[in-house]
């Protein structure tokens, strides 16, 4: 039998557990400074994963010497990081024998969308460390007047790098409707430009969910230059001062 006195050895992840716990104010999350950083660390999430997880569809039809041959039906995935060039579809050849040539797409717009989802995952992780550090670690938010100082600086940065970065998104992601658009996919098969074949685009790809990921940017766009005017009012620049000694002020009043 085990000493009463002595722990189990069940009771350690509990008690390890508790420890670490007790000193998270969760309360602090209904706070303004709490409250939009939980805001930035979920709309981080939603912004690069709306990014990074799109993939999209465009094609074309293509028959040979009108209806005497078979509907060549031409289809091509494309998705994140949009580096269309590389993305290959077979064009039928309707001279000679009937074969098939390899076209690619045109366009490299991976620059604003890699920009897009890196920044996401960075605010992601700089968002949940800023929200350990202010609720479990607030006192030394408090006392520590460089803390917010550095949390006001960041801030600023992420604000004008998610302009920047929804921005540039948005820009490239109209750049990608247009080099996928079927139509433009047709254009730019060369049996398409002559008499020897019939040539029409398929369905628009759907670009809702790419649609939603810029979105999601301008909305990181809002938070994170709101959240700036909270972290200011931390900084030792807009705290308000520090309260008068009763007796130091009576004393003065005396010397009167």
């Amino acid at each position: 039998m085990s000493d009463p006195g002595v722990p189990a050895a069940g009771d350690k992840a509990p008690r390890l557990q508790d420890r670490i716990l007790t000193g998270v104010r969760w309360g602090r999350l209904l706070e303004p400074l709490g409250f939009i950083k939980v805001l930035e660390w979920l709309f981080a999430i939603f912004a690069f994963g709306a990014c990074g997880s799109f993939s999209g569809e465009t094609g074309a039809t293509v028959r040979c010497d009108g209806d005497t041959k078979e509907m060549s039906i031409i289809s091509v995935q494309f998705g994140y990081p949009f580096r269309l060039y590389q993305i290959p579809f077979e064009m039928p050849d309707c001279e000679g024998e009937g074969g098939t040539r390899t076209l690619h797409l045109v366009g490299d717009f991976s620059a604003p969308a890699e920009f897009f989802v890196t920044l996401g995952v960075f605010s992601f992780l700089y968002a949940m460390a800023a929200l350990v550090l202010y609720l479990r670690f607030h006192s030394l938010y408090g006392e520590n007047k460089k803390l917010p100082t550095a949390d006001f600086c960041v801030t600023v940065c992420f604000a004008f790098l998610w302009l920047v970065a929804a921005a540039a998104w948005g820009k490239g992601l109209s750049d990608v409707k247009a080099a996928t658009r079927p139509g433009s996919l047709a254009a730019a098969m060369a049996v398409c430009q002559g008499t020897d074949a019939v040539c029409s685009g398929g369905p628009a790809p759907a670009m809702g969910l790419a649609n939603i990921s810029v979105l999601f940017g301008f909305i990181n766009v809002l938070l994170w230059a709101g959240n700036c005017w909270f972290v200011l009012r931390e900084t030792p620049w807009r705290a308000p001062p520090a309260p008068r000694d009763a007796a130091a002020e009576q004393g003065a009043i005396d010397k009167q």
